[in-house]
C-alpha cells in the first residue's frame, strides 16, 4: 500500500487508500477483484504509476483467498514480521561497534525471543491441521471436491 500511495499526489492519498483498502477487505475474491478493476479504472489515467505497482502483484496480495478465513486477519498484515525487526534494528544500531558476527546473532535471537512474547495468537489453530492435510480453501472455506486437484498440485 506504501507503494502505490507513494506514487500519488498528497490530495488524492486518502481516498486511494480507502479504494486499496475495499479491495482485501471483500468478503470474496470475486468482490476483491471486482473493486480492484474499479481502483484501476479511477486511478491508471491519471496515476498509470501507482496502477501499475498495483497491478503487477494482483495474484500475491489476493492469495490469502486460499487460506482459511479466520487466519486472514493475520496474513493482510505485515506487522508482526516489521515490528519485530524495528525492535532488532533499534537495539542494534545502539551496540553497532562493539558486537561480533556471533554475538550479533545471540543478541539479535534474544530480542525476538522477547518480542515472541507479544505476538498475537493465530485465529483458528484447529484450521492448520487441514491446510497440512491438503484441503484446499475458497473465498475462506473449504472445498472438498477439490482434492485430486491438489493432490497433483502438491505432486
Amino acid at each position: 500500500m506504501g507503494n502505490v500511495l507513494n506514487a500519488l499526489p498528497k490530495s488524492q492519498q486518502a481516498r486511494a487508500k480507502a479504494d486499496m483498502q475495499a479491495i482485501w477487505m471483500a468478503a470474496t475474491r470475486a468482490e476483491a477483484y471486482t473493486a480492484f478493476d474499479r481502483f484501476v479504472s479511477v486511478y491508471a489515467a491519471k496515476y498509470p504509476k501507482a496502477t501499475e505497482t498495483l497491478k503487477k502483484d494482483r495474484d500475491s496480495l489476493l492469495a490469502f483467498y486460499d487460506f482459511p478465513a479466520e487466519h486472514w486477519q493475520h496474513l493482510r498484515t505485515t506487522n508482526a514480521i516489521e515490528s519485530t525487526f524495528a525492535t532488532v534494528r533499534h537495539r542494534t544500531t545502539r551496540t553497532r561497534n562493539c558486537v561480533s558476527r556471533s554475538t550479533f546473532l545471540g543478541l539479535a535471537f534474544k530480542l525476538i525471543e522477547e518480542a515472541e512474547k507479544t505476538w498475537r495468537r493465530i485465529n483458528g489453530p484447529e484450521k492448520i491441521k487441514l491446510l497440512l492435510d491438503g484441503i484446499a480453501f475458497k473465498d475462506g472455506e473449504p472445498v472438498q471436491d477439490d482434492r485430486p486437484v491438489q493432490q497433483k498440485l502438491a505432486a
